[in-house]
């Protein structure tokens, strides 16, 4: 699956709008139940490029951002994993 966004800037980070964000995350939700798990996550992080230690980042940004901590990113929790995007993801949210 083919990572997208309107615009690569030099400093090499992807650039998308949280709308954006939250429908390219949908994309890897393979079980359609709304909740993106680790598994599902790690396979998000390794289309950015980051093959090696995919999984161990899934788990990262799990713990960054489930805020009632039941292993999964809710729809609710998506804003949470903004910071983890553009830190270890070289993906930034913007408002455009």
């Amino acid at each position: 699956m083919a990572f997208k966004s309107r615009n690569v800037p030099s400093d090499g980070c992807r650039v998308m709008n949280l709308e954006e964000f939250k429908q390219w995350l949908k994309k890897f939700d393979s079980d359609k139940d709304g909740l993106i798990s680790i598994e599902e996550l790690s396979r998000a992080i390794r289309t950015t490029g980051h093959r090696w230690f995919s999984r161990g980042r899934g788990k990262k940004a799990i713990d960054a951002a489930d805020s009632n901590h039941d292993g999964f990113i809710e729809e609710d929790e998506v804003e949470e994993l903004v910071e983890f995007a553009l830190k270890h993801l070289r993906i930034k949210i913007v408002a455009f």
